[in-house]
């Protein structure tokens, strides 16, 4: 299949990632002994277990490391926690509720914001069989990820663009935008822009690739002397594989919640900050990679590539249900209602950016070449996102949008194109809870299929969207 840009791979590291340029090798050529290494040699006194809870945010597990063997035994083989405390209601019981936090040694960071020198593990987890854990978001999405390759012979890749407001006081000296003027905007003209590129540079220390990042359209005025202003930022990240762009989502979060805080700032992901004025959205971007190389969208022909076309119709039929995942909130269907440059019909289209998917424009130099990977873009998701699991269900879409009958009828259908003339099976998305659980319902079995999605997170989400 003709494809674009060849996907970068372990053999190459960013050139701001600090750990991989100490060891002079990329994190899949790691080892404990490095680790051990370091700890030792740069004098480091904590080790910080970290990973995804059953409630999507980030969870830690330190230690005091007493000797090298207690450090390899941490990094190496990680240690126990209450399963039934992180994944409550998940169907562990608390009185068999032993799981494993695994560390994956290639994850490693320093903690930019720890006093005590600090080194940092993303971790997975498994269950007492030693498998694993069926309940764990980071589980959930691996086996999402594996399905994909096995049933469509490609690796699904995907970057979120993260949204988000800073706020501060008000005083005399401020002479910030308007809203709907900021997008782009430099300093002074933002206060954000200090921030933004301090986070920027965190984010590479950590190994997190970025795609760029800028301020955005969002602006809102104090409405009383000394109130807060809030003006919006985006950074968005580089395309990685399933699993690892999820994690960066999350930390590209944590960096800015923290710097927010030594600033004295608030940093909000929320959908809908005010009433008329832009929300957070987290879209996502996607690309199949089949032998190391990026997908085409659109072929030489102009036809879609038989990739796009899965991924699409996926998308157009589960993207209700994915929004249990995605759009989490009562600001989420505020935020769709008010159609600020955020869909409110399940169409897609090239560039469109009120359709609920879009195939973006491509960068190419003087002479034809792509200088980035053609990609979906998957517009729905807001700043209430839990990204694991909605990269899970992503996943599942583009299996089933393969399965579709009639694809190219309903591609067709689902156009923006025919959804101009009025015509075609063109439908509105989810306006509340209770229709996402009635999309979650009919769209169960995929979820679950190839024992993705534990049936009891799917039934008891369906329960807490009906209230």
């Amino acid at each position: 299949m003709p494809s674009t840009r060849t996907a970068p791979r372990d053999s190459s590291f960013l050139p701001g990632d600090t750990l991989a340029q100490q060891f002079g090798k990329p994190r899949g050529a790691w080892t404990a002994d490095d680790l051990a290494d370091l700890f030792r040699d740069r004098g480091l006194r904590i080790v910080s277990l970290l990973h995804v809870g059953g409630d999507g945010w980030l969870k830690t597990l330190d230690f005091v490391p007493r000797s090298i063997s207690h450090f390899r035994d941490v990094v190496e083989g990680g240690e126990r926690a209450d399963g039934s405390q992180l994944f409550a209601g998940t169907g562990i019981p608390s009185v068999a509720s032993d799981i494993v936090l695994r560390p994956r040694i290639g994850s490693a960071f320093l903690d930019p914001f720890s006093k005590e020198p600090t080194l940092v593990l993303m971790c997975g987890h498994q269950g007492r069989d030693g498998k694993p854990l069926p309940q764990s978001p980071d589980t959930i999405l691996r086996r999402a990820a594996e399905r994909v390759r096995a049933e469509t012979g490609s690796e699904l890749w995907a970057l979120g663009e993260v949204e988000y407001f800073l706020g501060k006081r008000s005083d005399e000296h401020d002479i910030y935008g308007a809203d709907d003027r900021g997008y782009h905007a430099v300093s002074p003209f933002v206060f954000g822009q200090k921030l933004r590129r301090r986070a920027l540079a965190i984010l590479a220390d950590l190994g997190v690739p970025v795609k760029y990042a800028h301020s955005e359209v969002g602006y809102i005025e104090a409405v009383q002397a000394e109130g807060m202003i809030w003006e919006q930022h985006e950074i968005e990240l580089a395309l990685q594989p399933l699993p690892a762009a999820a994690d960066s989502v999350l930390l590209t979060q944590w960096a800015l919640r923290n710097l927010a805080h030594v600033e004295g700032m608030q940093c909000s992901t929320d959908p809908m900050m005010q009433k008329g004025h832009a929300g957070n959205g987290l879209h996502f971007h996607l690309s199949p990679v089949i032998d190391g190389r990026h997908a085409e969208v659109r072929m030489a022909d102009g036809k879609l590539g038989d990739h796009a076309r899965w991924l699409i119709a996926g998308l157009a039929q589960m993207g209700g249900a994915l929004m249990a995942f995605g759009n989490r909130v009562d600001g989420s269907f505020a935020r769709l209602v008010q159609g600020k440059e955020a869909p409110k019909t399940i169409v897609w289209g090239d560039y469109d950016r009120l359709a609920l998917i879009r195939l973006p424009v491509v960068a190419t130099t003087e002479d034809g070449r792509a200088v980035a990977a053609p990609t979906v873009e998957f517009r729905l998701p807001d700043g209430s996102a839990l990204p694991h699991l909605l990269l899970a269900g992503v996943a599942q879409a583009m299996v089933e949008g393969r399965n579709t009958p009639n694809l190219d009828e309903f591609l067709d259908q689902t156009s923006t194109k025919r959804a101009g003339k009025g015509a075609g099976a063109v439908n509105r998305v989810p306006w509340n809870s209770i229709e996402v659980a009635d999309a979650l319902v009919e769209h169960r079995d995929t979820l679950i299929a190839g024992e993705v999605f534990p049936e009891v997170l799917v039934d008891r989400l369906v329960e807490q969207l009906k209230g």
